[in-house]
């Protein structure tokens, strides 16, 4: 369960190789992480389903994240762990943490203490991408 064990550095297996039939349909959790040793992690509100945020994990910031139950992240222009809300209070409470069927992204879905975007917005989503006359245009407001 979820923020049962606070033992950060035992969240999962991380070394060694497993085949792709036990990656894809076993019980052993292997996050793929990429060269840099990150993996993409999408928060959606455990609610709405929502998008909220799409952000990157190293092993540490995925450690913290199932020990403690509040969403981490890896910094890339910090280069620090960060909890997300750590200065806002906004934090990102975890109910639950889903892994892609080869185990290279994740799907959080959360309950937000408040606005999720740096920018005050709920989500960092709030603009659409349309085609305006030829030219690509973002719309939309913060919500």
């Amino acid at each position: 369960m979820i923020g049962e064990s606070i033992e950060p550095m035992g969240c999962c297996v991380t070394e060694g190789v497993l085949s792709q039939q036990l990656r894809e349909n076993g019980a052993v959790f292997a996050p793929k992480f990429d060269g840099s040793g990150l993996i993409t992690a999408v928060v959606v509100d455990a609610a709405s389903g929502a998008v909220l945020v799409v952000a990157y994990m190293n092993a540490e910031a995925l450690a913290a994240t199932l020990a403690i139950g509040k969403v981490h992240f890896w910094s890339r222009s910090r280069e620090r762990l960060w909890m997300k809300g750590e200065t806002s209070g906004h934090i990102l409470q975890v109910e639950e943490v889903r892994v892609d069927c080869d185990q290279d992204a994740l799907l959080i879905r959360a309950v937000p203490a408040g606005p999720t975007c740096h920018t005050g917005a709920e989500s960092c989503f709030y603009r659409q991408v349309v085609v305006r006359d030829g030219e690509a245009v973002l719309t939309g407001t913060q919500t």
